[in-house]
């Protein structure tokens, strides 16, 4: 195993590569009784147009079908694996993101049985028409609950006028009418095409030996048979690096009491995986703090006018292939929400020049959080992307964080907040009839 050390936080993070493909990264953390494993393919909703393992032509599938997927993975022939995890004393669940599929249980014992069975159900799918058909009456009330969710559609309508050609756009459960298209043969092919060992993950954190973990893994993988990887084709649009396929405006109306109101700003400048994704990610949270942290001079100003309230939030999402930012909260006078929004994005650079002595604070800050954050054993995992972020873990990020500077901040201000990238959508309460 490659160790890598990180002597300011005591802590070692082991990695190998094993003869199947499969990336297996152990962080064991010493006082802790608690393991937390994440098993994760490079498979989520935006890869819906692919290049089915032993084909050759580029095949549509409906949308949702890696949520769809994930679901039905847990449903054996004779078991339920969640069963499995209970009687081992195992919490255990699953997600779907834009780009990722991951597997998750956290347990106290039986760590062993935990992650063979953990590798074992991701392992071996089955599907038979019977089932597939059952499945779409549970997640077409899943899809129906967040098509009356007000915060879910201001989300996604927001993301559809960023990315209006792009398979962002499009629900990670998919809709009804899509996923009622899915058989269990489309789910063979995503799952042969996806699930090779190759194009997974394997996470571990918590306490435990890791030669002796990684002993098990071995063991597991090597009674397992798994055909050639094939690399995977992906039909995925490229970035409008010039923005104009947003679409700057739109609103709905539904049944709120308050109009709900978000602005976003999506990346035109693709980003290169690796550690330049980290310090981008480091940077875009340090420039938005300092621009809309809750002691910052623009927040304060907007908050003193009534203008954004305790409902106004940020969030910065970087994905593989994909970035944005939105700022959204409720609102009587969305118009002006909007405005001031876009105002202080326009204006970034009061923000920023000649701003050492704030961002110095505002580092100090981030890295206090990323510290704390390292104390879970979930963050621990579920921050870590190979796809994106390389080898780099939690314990990587406040070194990135310390070394930025305001230039730093201005380059990435400049490639971000860009008019032609700004778009608003607004959710208004229906007229009383």
């Amino acid at each position: 195993m490659k160790v890598k050390k990180y002597d300011q936080f005591n802590e070692s993070c082991y990695q190998a590569k094993l003869d199947n493909g499969l990336t297996v990264t152990l962080l064991p953390k010493a006082g802790y009784h608690k393991t937390y494993a994440t098993f994760t393919t490079n498979y989520g909703s935006i890869d819906n147009t692919f290049v089915p393992a032993g084909s050759t032509e580029m095949q549509r599938f409906p949308d949702g079908i890696a949520h769809f997927l994930e679901h039905k993975m847990f449903e054996k022939e004779d078991h339920d694996a969640f069963q499995t995890f209970g009687q081992y004393g195992a919490s255990a669940n699953a997600f779907t993101s834009f780009t990722k599929t991951s597997y998750l249980f956290s347990a106290t014992r039986h760590l062993q049985a935990n992650l063979m069975t953990l590798l074992d159900f991701v392992q071996d799918p089955y599907f038979t028409p019977a089932t597939v058909d059952k499945e779409k009456g549970i997640i077409g009330q899943e899809i129906e609950m967040y098509d009356d969710d007000p915060s879910w559609r201001l989300y996604f309508g927001m993301i559809g006028n960023l990315y209006p050609n792009h398979p962002l756009q499009y629900d990670i459960a998919g809709t009804t009418d899509s996923i009622a298209k899915i058989t269990a043969d489309d789910l063979y092919a995503a799952y042969r095409t996806f699930y090779h060992p190759e194009n997974m993950t394997l996470f571990v954190v918590g306490h435990f030996d890791p030669d002796e973990v990684l002993g098990w893994i071995k063991t597991n993988q090597a009674a397992k048979n798994f055909t050639a990887f094939q690399p995977i084709a992906r039909k995925i649009p490229e970035t409008v690096t010039d923005g104009h396929d947003i679409i700057p405006y739109r609103t709905i109306d539904m049944p709120v009491n308050r109009a709900k109101s978000i602005v976003g700003v999506k990346g035109l400048v693709p980003i290169e995986a690796g550690a330049a994704a980290l310090k981008y990610r480091a940077a875009v949270n340090v420039l938005l703090e300092l621009l809309f942290g809750d002691t910052s001079a623009d927040y304060l100003r907007l908050y003193d006018q009534g203008i954004i309230d305790d409902t106004f939030g940020y969030d910065f999402e970087l994905q593989s292939g994909f970035n944005f930012v939105t700022f959204s909260g409720e609102t009587d006078d969305p118009a002006k929400f909007d405005a001031a929004i876009i105002d202080v994005l326009e204006n970034w650079r009061t923000a920023v020049v000649d701003q050492e002595a704030t961002l110095a604070l505002v580092k100090k800050e981030m890295i206090g959080r990323i510290v704390f954050m390292a104390n879970s054993l979930e963050a621990i995992a579920n921050r870590y992307d190979q796809r994106l972020f390389g080898t780099a873990t939690i314990f990587d990020e406040p070194a990135v964080i310390d070394h930025l500077t305001l230039a730093d901040l201005q380059t990435v201000a400049e490639q971000l907040l860009t008019s032609q990238a700004i778009s608003e959508y607004q959710i208004r309460p229906q007229a009383k009839s």
